[in-house]
């Protein structure tokens, strides 16, 4: 089922919708937050520092995704790629078309930035963002991704 998606750049006004929409995707990914202030803060920093685009995915029942972008450079590019760190739609609001149009949204922006392109990582069993990254032209790239944790 396809509903009307309006897609938009976050502002520090929708602070309070879009950490609700962020605990979810922490949730999802079994993050746990000890501190129930940390989400909005961390958004509010990467918004106040300009550290990041967050888009916003609206129906006509309010907020129900985000995106969340990383502007960066690529050296083998050597040009300016976007990183798609974050997507999340909630779960009632999945398969209304938000999710891609978050996704088409991210592309859009990004190529009228003059990026190269756009990058991504999901779990190996989102198989649900799998399709829709395939969907919407994102290849499998021939890299592993690795994680040294400093904490």
């Amino acid at each position: 089922m396809t509903e009307t998606v309006s897609v938009r750049v976050a502002t520090p006004a929708d602070l309070p919708a879009l950490s609700e929409l962020f605990r979810g995707y922490l949730a999802f990914y079994r993050v746990a937050v000890t501190d129930p202030g940390r989400p909005q803060e961390f958004l509010r920093a990467r918004l106040e520092n300009a550290e990041s685009v967050i888009l916003l995915a609206e129906t006509g029942r309010g907020p129900v995704g985000f995106a969340q972008v990383y502007p960066t450079f690529s050296s083998l590019s050597m040009g300016r790629v976007w990183t798609l760190n974050d997507l999340y739609v909630e779960a009632s609001a999945r398969r209304t078309g938000a999710g891609r149009a978050l996704v088409r949204s991210c592309l859009e922006r990004a190529r009228a930035a003059g990026a190269v392109g756009v990058q991504l990582e999901t779990a190996h069993d989102n198989h649900g963002a799998q399709a829709l990254y395939d969907g919407e032209g994102f290849e499998p790239e021939e890299f592993t991704a690795y994680f040294h944790a400093l904490a």
